[in-house]
């Protein structure tokens, strides 16, 4: 879904109802967009916070935004492709849509049809991507605060997601912040979790995945996701592609492969992502950011800049 869409649908929508109510204001506006085309209201409410939160920052002397302007996807709660998450690749801990909310709203019936995962991608901004793509050894300052206070960011914006969804009559939860929300092993992949923020999007159509696992989407690979399950009917986004490998370069022409050169730690091959020696590295970026940099936290990303799937869909 193009953003340019749904501001003229917020547009339309609101001049519309306020002229038939002759009503004014931003929040009556809101609430007849919200009935009218839920897709145009959330996708509205997330993109304004991104743009006007002060958390959206890496908090240097600059006050640097960690996130350029959003996409944001839509997939329904009986969608087919959550029951394949779980045969495969994933496994049988990962949850459906319908079960991370009936986990949290045991007291409240309800179908898998009556819900949506709400999904958005966080593009880093181009002096961010910038300022990491020049490196080889260690990560750059402003990347590594991007990591830490971008995903600070990215936790604020789920809850807010959840909170405005939950205060207009719409139950929502945040699977990643849920109490049950556990690691597992998947047995063909390795290290996994009850719910994946790139799968999410994945089926919402905002993207697939790379030879390094890291997710192509319209606005790159240098990005972060987020996800909310809510009670509430928004028609699906399209998924423009037929494979989940289908942007990526390596697996679509048998081209490419940088993201292979660009990890210092040799943890993507041609043969794929070796999570234990990415996390390895993590590890050791980490360890660099609090004795070079004075930061509590990891951050890599060298697999997701300098290539051409660094800020857009390769071609």
């Amino acid at each position: 879904m193009k953003l340019e869409l749904n501001r003229r649908e917020f547009l339309k929508v609101s001049t519309q109802g306020l002229a038939i109510a002759g009503l004014t204001g931003s929040a009556l506006a809101a609430q007849i967009l919200e009935k009218e085309n839920p897709a145009a209201w959330i996708t509205s409410f997330i993109v304004d916070y991104v743009a006007k939160s002060p958390g959206n920052s890496i908090r240097n002397a600059e006050n640097d935004k960690a996130w350029a302007e959003p996409l944001v996807g839509f997939s329904r709660g009986d969608d087919p492709i959550y029951q394949q998450f779980k045969e495969e690749p994933i496994g049988p801990f990962h949850w459906t849509p319908l079960e991370i909310f009936s986990l949290t709203f045991p007291g409240i019936s309800v179908k898998a049809e009556e819900l949506s995962v709400i999904s958005w991608i966080l593009p880093h901004t181009e002096a961010i991507k910038a300022d990491l793509r020049k490196q080889k050894t260690n990560p750059s300052e402003k990347w590594i605060r991007a990591r830490i206070y971008g995903e600070e960011f990215n936790e604020e914006l789920r809850k807010y997601v959840a909170e405005t969804l939950n205060k207009s009559g719409h139950a929502a939860v945040v699977p990643i912040l849920s109490k049950s929300f556990k690691m597992g092993n998947s047995e063909r992949y390795g290290m996994a979790s009850s719910w994946s923020e790139r799968h999410a999007a994945y089926a919402a159509g905002l993207g697939t995945f790379g030879l390094c696992d890291g997710l192509i989407t319209p606005k790159g690979k240098a990005i972060r996701c987020g996800s909310v399950v809510a009670r509430i009917q928004v028609p699906a986004t399209p998924r423009p592609y037929q494979n989940h490998h289908a942007y990526c370069l390596f697996y679509a022409k048998g081209i490419c492969g940088m993201c292979t050169t660009r990890c210092p730690a040799g943890a993507v091959t041609k043969s794929g992502h070796n999570k234990a020696a990415c996390a390895k590295q993590c590890n050791a970026t980490a360890e660099y950011a609090d004795k070079q940099l004075g930061l509590k936290g990891y951050g890599c990303g060298f697999c997701q800049t300098g290539v051409p799937c660094e800020s857009q869909i390769p071609v």
